[in-house]
């Protein structure tokens, strides 16, 4: 069984650990444990991981986030991935800092990310693992908060929610969404 977990960001070094780009960093650190690396391919930076017989494709979109469905449906026909086993892990300004929320579909929230892959897709009927980022900001300074850097506190924690988020990717692909749903959304 193969899983294409697509992890949202825009590449590029001034945008590297920014809030927007937890997707890329996710997925860079469930790499990092697993012992594997990113290689540069069509549309993105792409890494195989298995896991008890099953395939997980990770891929990091080098689309820009606007333009992430066109990354997710390339992958999803060349590596020939049901939706059902399509993951999304995408920041959240709606959740407080290291929320993580498992959702088997929803709507895009404003997140340009999502809203291109539902428009890309036909549906909005897709996993994705919503990491929350806090809303901290003042009024009008949304877009500077979300292409910023954590605060001191939150890159404190970080490493133990990245770590707990590539967990909920992991119980995702081997016990499912429901299970996987049951199982973290409370804590």
């Amino acid at each position: 069984m193969k899983y294409l977990i697509v992890g949202l960001g825009n590449i590029g070094d001034e945008y590297r650990e920014t809030r927007h780009n937890i997707g890329f960093m996710v997925l860079d650190a469930l790499a990092k444990a697993s012992n594997i690396v990113f290689s540069d391919k069509r549309y993105g930076a792409v890494a195989s991981l298995s896991l008890k017989g099953r395939q997980l494709v990770l891929l990091k979109p080098s689309t820009y986030m606007n333009l992430s469905g066109n990354a997710v449906r390339y992958w999803m026909q060349q590596e020939k991935i049901p939706l059902e086993n399509v993951l999304i892990v995408v920041d959240d300004l709606a959740l407080p800092f290291g929320s993580l929320r498992l959702k088997g579909k929803g709507s895009d929230a404003g997140h340009n990310g999502l809203k291109h892959i539902a428009a890309t897709l036909g549906t909005q009927n897709y996993a994705r693992l919503r990491f929350g980022i806090g809303n901290d900001f003042p009024r009008g300074g949304q877009i500077d908060f979300v292409l910023g850097h954590f605060s001191e506190d939150d890159r404190k924690l970080l490493p133990e929610r990245l770590e707990t988020a590539g967990e909920i990717v992991k119980s995702f692909c081997l016990a499912g969404l429901s299970n996987t749903m049951n199982q973290y959304n409370n804590k």
